[in-house]
């Protein structure tokens, strides 16, 4: 099977497209820069250095928010192609905005904290008038803990809207939940929380992202928390991701959701080869779908023959035998039809080209 990573190219990429040769028979790291999409035919194109992209059964698209546009784009291509993508289009359209993400989260009933969004400056300084401090206030869009701003008081608060305002851009107002600067980032790879870590903040820092200069250590995550982070990771279709957690006096909450979360502190804190988890759940859920891919094609060509499906009436199966040294494996499409199992005893008739099996009935009369 073929798959291909297209990113960056960051330490985090490089790592889960060695892991990915572990498993694929050829895997092609792509930059994105190099990838363009063809509008200007009667079918949307994909280019690589100029030429069209290879055909594969697996493409992990990742990148930062600035390229949500064109990863959106190119994983819209490939979705029509039918190939395996982990994340959808729809996902680097929410996961890079914090309002979206916001709004998939509150609709999926996902714990977070209060936020809150104003359509004007005037209607934001009255909200900041009610709130209880300190609030966080951020851009919808950043990561790494970018665009985040704590305000302790109501005239810190009033300061910073003034910056904003004159900024032109839209801001959330979000309460401030304190944990000490320790906040929990899980990965959720497929429906299982690989790995997770605490951060901590250092000094009077309040955001815990070890590009921040957080610090890291290994944690187990309880089946409640573990379930918000992969109903997060549902939620905006995403099915590898990073999940920020707090845990307020409430329970777990949701801070931030990252599609294309850093692997080099989580493999350091936790010892846990994420990248090898990313690579190996690729690769087992393409085996897979080619797996049930060439099991249509079977049933179709069967189709074509005339031969019925076998979960209806008996019919003659064209196929050929599958010999495990002395012994022959039935096909599925057999067992399937014939309904046995390994509990049932049968009666077993042989002849040379010719074999019939049926199912033991205790008491049947003789003829």
């Amino acid at each position: 099977m073929k798959a291909a990573l297209i990113s960056l190219g960051s330490k985090s990429s490089q790592f889960t497209a060695e892991a990915m040769k572990n498993y694929f028979d050829e895997v092609d790291d792509l930059d994105i820069k190099n990838i363009e999409v063809n509008f200007g035919v009667k079918e949307l194109e994909l280019l690589y250095n100029g030429e069209p992209l290879k055909d594969y059964d697996c493409v992990y698209a990742k990148g930062s928010f600035r390229y949500s546009p064109l990863l959106a784009s190119i994983t819209s291509v490939l979705a029509k192609k039918d190939i395996y993508l982990p994340i959808s289009a729809d996902s680097f359209t929410i996961s890079h905005d914090k309002l979206l993400t916001q709004i998939e989260l509150q609709k999926n009933k996902i714990p977070m904290p209060k936020t809150y969004l104003s359509s004007t400056p005037e209607a934001a300084r009255e909200l900041l008038e009610k709130v209880n401090y300190p609030i966080i206030m951020k851009f919808p869009q950043g990561t790494q803990g970018k665009g985040v701003m704590v305000a302790d008081s109501f005239a810190s608060a009033s300061s910073m809207l003034d910056a904003l305002s004159a900024l032109r851009q839209p801001f959330l107002i979000q309460e401030y939940i304190e944990t000490g600067g320790i906040d929990i980032r899980a990965i959720v790879v497929g429906k299982k929380v690989v790995a997770a870590m605490k951060r901590k903040a250092e000094g009077e820092e309040k955001r815990a992202n070890i590009h921040a200069g957080g610090k890291a250590e290994p944690c187990q995550l309880d089946a409640h928390t573990k379930k918000i982070a992969i109903d997060t990771a549902k939620a905006v279709g995403a099915e590898i991701c990073g999940v920020d957690i707090l845990e307020s006096a409430k329970g777990p909450v949701v801070i931030e959701v990252n599609i294309s979360p850093g692997l080099q502190g989580i493999m350091a804190a936790t010892k846990v080869n994420v990248a090898d988890k990313i690579a190996k759940y690729l690769y087992e859920v393409s085996k897979k779908r080619s797996e049930g891919d060439k099991k249509e094609s079977a049933s179709k060509i069967l189709s074509d023959l005339g031969v019925e499906e076998a979960t209806k009436t008996s019919k003659d199966i064209m196929t050929t035998l599958d010999f495990r040294g002395k012994r022959v494996l039935l096909p599925e499409v057999v067992t399937n039809l014939t309904k046995f199992d390994d509990t049932q005893d049968v009666v077993i008739s042989a002849d040379k080209g010719k074999l019939e099996i049926k199912k033991l009935i205790i008491g049947a009369k003789k003829k």
